[in-house]
C-alpha cells in the first residue's frame, strides 16, 4: 500500500540524508491545496543551526512576514496585514514558540523577534510516490505542475515498479526516478533529477479541458514565500504524523512505523485501524516516543534552549 511505501521511504531518507523529512505538504501557490506533495525533504542551509535554536515547532508564517523585527519592539496590532483577531492569534503563537517576546510599554503590549529569522533553507526536494506504475492515476499531470511551477529545487518520482524506457518517456525530463524496495530499504537511482529554476517565475497548471488549459503565473517572490512556508511546516511537522491505535496487534518498528502483527505489515492507523477492523483487539498502544526518535535520527532539535532574552517570560502575561 502507498502509506507503507511512503513511510518506509521516509525512514530511509532519515537514515541516509541530513534532510528534514515531512509528508503530505501543499505544493501549489496560486491555488493552495490543489497539489499535495507526498514527501518533502528540506536540505539544511548555512544558518540551519540558528534555526534549531529558536524552536522545535513551525514558526507562524505571518509572524515571519510581519513588520516585527529583532530591534525596537512595536505594537503588535500594527505589525500585520490581517484582522485584529488574526493578528492577536499569530502573535500569541509566535510568543509561545519563542520567536516573539512581549512586554508592556505605557500600558500597551509590544513585541519584537527574539532573534533575526535565519537563512536556513538550503533547498527543497519534492518526492511523488507511485509504488505501482501500472496504475499511474494523475501522475503525469502532477509532475508537469511540479516542473513548470519550479517550487522545489528537485522533483523525484519514487516507485516500487520496474521502470521501462516507456515509463521514462512519459515523464517530464527534469524529473528524477528512484526505484525503492520498502521491504529491504533498497534504493536504486534510475535517473537523476534536473535542478529547477526556483528563482524564476513559474507556471502553475490549473483546470485542464480538451482544448484549453488554465494557468497562473507565479512570481519569484511568491515562490520564495511559499518555499519558506513549506520548509517551516516540514520542520514542525516531520513525517510521523499518525497516532498509534489502542490495539494489542500494533507495535512500532525501530524507526517508529506502525506495524500490525495481524496483517503482518505496516498499516495506516487513520484508515485501517479501529473497531471496524477484523483483527482489532483492545490493548495498550506501543510505548514509542516519535519526537525522541526524530531528535536522535535527524538534525532537528527537540528541546532547544530558545532565543528569548532573560528578562522576558512573565511579560506576556501582564
Amino acid at each position: 500500500m502507498e502509506f507503507g511505501f511512503e513511510v518506509a521511504l521516509c525512514g530511509w531518507l532519515e537514515t541516509n540524508t541530513d534532510w528534514i523529512v515531512a509528508r503530505q505538504l501543499g505544493g501549489a501557490v496560486a491555488t493552495p491545496g490543489s497539489r499535495i506533495i507526498d514527501i518533502c525533504g528540506v536540505v539544511p542551509g548555512e544558518e540551519f543551526e540558528a534555526r534549531t535554536r529558536i524552536t522545535s515547532e513551525a514558526i507562524p508564517s505571518l509572524a515571519i512576514e510581519s513588520d516585527v523585527g529583532a530591534g525596537e519592539a512595536i505594537d503588535a496590532r500594527h505589525a500585520f496585514d490581517c484582522s485584529a483577531d488574526h493578528a492577536r492569534s499569530i502573535t500569541e503563537r509566535a510568543v509561545e514558540c519563542g520567536f516573539f517576546e512581549a512586554e508592556r510599554r505605557n500600558g500597551r503590549r509590544v513585541v519584537r523577534q527574539t532573534t533575526r529569522y535565519p537563512d536556513w533553507i538550503g533547498g527543497l526536494v519534492g518526492i511523488e510516490n507511485k509504488p505501482d506504475l501500472g496504475t499511474p492515476g494523475d501522475l503525469q499531470r502532477q509532475l508537469r505542475i511540479d516542473v513548470s511551477l519550479g517550487l522545489f529545487d528537485r522533483v523525484i518520482l519514487a516507485t516500487e515498479s520496474y521502470v521501462t524506457e516507456a515509463h521514462l518517456n512519459r515523464l517530464p525530463d527534469a524529473v528524477g526516478v528512484w526505484r525503492f524496495d520498502p521491504e529491504n530499504s533498497d534504493r536504486t537511482v534510475i535517473r537523476e533529477p534536473t535542478r529547477l529554476a526556483v528563482d524564476k517565475a513559474g507556471v502553475e497548471l490549473q483546470a485542464t479541458e480538451p482544448l484549453r488549459t488554465d494557468v497562473a503565473f507565479v512570481s519569484p517572490a511568491e515562490k520564495a514565500i511559499k518555499r519558506r512556508r513549506i520548509a517551516e511546516r516540514a520542520y514542525g511537522k516531520g513525517w510521523r504524523t499518525y497516532a498509534f491505535p489502542d490495539c494489542r496487534h500494533i507495535d512500532a518498528t525501530d524507526d517508529g512505523r506502525p506495524f500490525c502483527s495481524w496483517f503482518d505489515r505496516v498499516v495506516n492507523p487513520a484508515v485501517e485501524c479501529g473497531v471496524d477492523c477484523k483483527g482489532f483487539e483492545i490493548g495498550e498502544p506501543p510505548a514509542v516516543d516519535c519526537e525522541k526518535l526524530r531528535g536522535e535520527r535527524t538534525p532537528w532539535v527537540r528541546d532547544p534552549a530558545g532565543t528569548q532574552r532573560a528578562q522576558s517570560g512573565l511579560d506576556r502575561f501582564l
